[in-house]
């Protein structure tokens, strides 16, 4: 009986063991699957596309359609910015290798420079991108659909962003936006590694202060021929997954609610089906500028029913309305919501990043030495020489001494051009004439000028104009938060305010998107004259002269200076307060200043007849053109 029990007790115990292992199977087998079929990467797209749209509210789906779309936490939808930027290497994102500017690119003529180019930028859009995932950042210029090329036709001066064309040849532009457009999206047969965007769709150029109210009508060869060329072959050729719509009208309808447009000529014709985007709160022109209808729900439903399906901007955060009062239906939401998600699925976004093998490349790519004699590359080619006058260049090199003259010459904005990330080591005109010569020759500087009238010359403020007590420099307070709030974790002195933080903190322990730092303190001015005084930033700031509230600014786009005019006295303190806010990654700030100098010419003229050769280093900057810019200058 004794040997029954134990058997009875042994074939039990692995009776159970048998079923535990079973349960366990079984558990481990359902946990393996996604808890929703839109996340199982070997279903169709189609199929993930509408279970994921069916699964949505009207509400819900509204969101989606904005740029900044948020997360819909029920179904482990992580938020998404549409917003990106790659005109010339990955743009408003901190540190990236930066290419010349798009005209400049155009100039080297060369395709197989620009395909190569593209997928440069491309990889270090992924290893962003991957990498601000990693840190648990999802916001504005961190994601991987960018509203670039801009391949409109630059026929007109005074439009101010024709830098950032192919220029004025249909031919020529087409030819590069392909390329561009195939090194952006990469060869994978499954997974885009980015969403390349051509804009802006299209016979959008011509005086900038006008694109909002302005009605394109052309004849239909110009369309045929001059406006559409490009655009044709970056879709066609280059399958560009995305359009962006631009702010004009074209023959009375806005572009981006254009039946012609989109639906004849761009999804008929063309047979495009990607996504369009509409240019920022361009939707909202509709019923403020153009006049076309009234309100926003209107101004929602037209675009929708043009064919627009993502708004940045806000106006169709009205589209639940004009659902419900029965201007547009919810199929048309429906429609346009899935050719964004499709995007999202093609680039991997709901899959393991084991899967997409883009979300490998590594972040130790960016500004590499491959990528850097790239860039050094497209720069030579750039070049255009028109004349060389009794083969002046290039240079004997028994010159003894050079003049190397112009506001543009020692100054690193002027190397960033616009939609631009920031190098990791620019080297000016100026800088790089010194290096080629070394010692042998001698190389003097002289400004000369101002860039233009009211375009003063920015410096850093050195520390011996700057106190705090007796020492030099400002006393600065670092806080936690964005609002100064509470107690400062540390304070310091600083000599100067001169700092690049890109993605890290200013100091151990402190956020690294959201924080805030107050420098107080006197400034003496060394001259007496008219100052151009304010600071080079990304982020937010505020400058106190006396108590008094000098220029407040904030831009979570771009590294801008900003700056105010005030007349001071040689030798007098003054007191100062300036106040900074980051609230996301890649924090810079800079407190500038323009010195009077009334003997520019004279010191130009005193370099000049003292060299052997002058070097002129002339032209514009981004001061001075730009998408929308207020220039306070005669002729711009």
């Amino acid at each position: 009986m004794k040997i029954y029990m134990n058997v009875y007790r042994t074939l039990m115990f692995t009776l159970i063991l048998v079923l535990i292992s079973v349960t366990n199977g079984i558990s481990q087998t359902r946990n393996s699957q996604p808890p929703f079929p839109f996340q199982n990467p070997d279903l169709s797209i189609d199929e993930r596309v509408n279970d994921l749209v069916g699964r949505l509210k009207l509400d819900e789906k509204v969101k989606q359609m904005l740029y900044n779309a948020p997360s819909i936490e029920r179904l482990g939808i992580p938020e998404y910015n549409w917003w990106n930027e790659a005109l010339h290497g990955v743009a408003r994102a901190g540190r990236a290798t930066v290419f010349p500017q798009a005209v400049g690119l155009a100039a080297t003529w060369d395709t197989d420079l620009m395909f190569r180019i593209a997928t440069t930028i491309a990889n270090e859009a992924r290893a962003k991108h991957h990498d601000a995932i990693r840190k648990g950042r999802r916001g504005i210029y961190e994601g991987l659909t960018f509203w670039s090329p801009n391949i409109n036709i630059f026929r007109d001066p005074r439009w101010g962003r024709g830098m950032e064309t192919f220029g004025e040849d249909p031919y020529l532009a087409g030819r590069l936006a392909v390329e561009f457009v195939k090194g952006m999206q990469g060869n994978d047969p499954k997974y885009f590694k980015t969403v390349a965007t051509p804009k802006h769709f299209a016979v959008h150029s011509g005086p900038e202060p006008d694109r909002h109210v302005f009605d394109a009508i052309i004849d239909e060869r110009d369309l045929r021929e001059t406006y559409l060329p490009a655009f044709r072959a970056a879709i066609i050729e280059g399958n560009a997954q995305s359009v962006m719509c631009a702010y004009n009208r074209f023959r009375g309808e806005p572009c981006c609610g254009s039946n012609e447009l989109i639906q004849k000529i761009l999804r008929g014709e063309w047979k495009f089906n990607g996504y369009v985007v509409s240019d920022c709160w361009a939707i909202m022109d509709f019923y403020n500028t153009h006049k076309v209808v009234g309100s926003a729900p209107e101004a929602a439903a037209m675009a929708l029913k043009a064919g627009t399906d993502l708004n940045c901007g806000v106006t169709y955060d009205s589209l639940g309305v004009a659902v419900r009062k029965g201007l547009v239906s919810e199929e048309l939401v429906d429609q346009s919501l899935k050719r964004l998600f499709r995007s999202r699925m093609q680039l991997g976004m709901f899959d393991p990043a084991g899967r997409v093998h883009y979300a490998s490349i590594p972040i130790s790519i960016l500004g590499s030495k491959d990528h850097r004699k790239l860039a050094l590359e497209a720069a030579r080619k750039s070049i255009v020489l028109l004349k060389n006058e009794n083969n002046l260049l290039p240079f004997d090199k028994k010159i003894k001494s050079i003049a190397v003259i112009g506001p543009n010459a020692d100054d690193v904005e002027v190397l960033l051009g616009n939609y631009n990330g920031v190098p990791y080591e620019p080297v000016t005109p100026l800088q790089g004439i010194k290096r080629k010569v070394g010692k042998k020759t001698k190389v003097l500087f002289a400004r000369g000028c101002d860039v233009a009238e009211n375009m003063p010359y920015f410096e850093v403020i050195p520390s011996q104009f700057l106190f705090s007590d007796d020492t030099q420099g400002l006393k600065g307070e670092y806080f936690n938060d964005h609002k100064f709030e509470g107690d400062p974790l540390i304070v310091r002195v600083d000599s100067t305010i001169d700092f690049n933080w890109w993605e890290n903190p200013p100091i151990k322990g402190m956020r690294a998107d959201s924080f805030s730092i107050r420098w107080t303190g006197t400034i003496v001015p060394p001259v007496t004259g008219k100052y151009s005084l304010g600071a080079n930033v990304f982020g937010g700031f505020r400058i106190y002269l006396d108590d008094s509230l000098l220029i407040e600014y904030s831009d979570r786009h771009v590294v801008i200076t900003q700056w105010k005019d005030v007349y001071l006295a040689v030798g007098t303190q003054h007191q100062m307060r300036v106040e900074y806010w980051d609230r996301r990654a890649d924090a810079s700030v800079k407190l500038v200043w323009a010195v009077p100098n009334p003997k520019l010419k004279e010191e130009a003229h005193a370099a000049a007849k003292n060299a052997d050769v002058v070097i002129a280093m002339m032209g514009l900057s981004p001061r001075l053109e730009g998408e929308e810019m207020p220039v306070n200058v005669p002729g711009f």
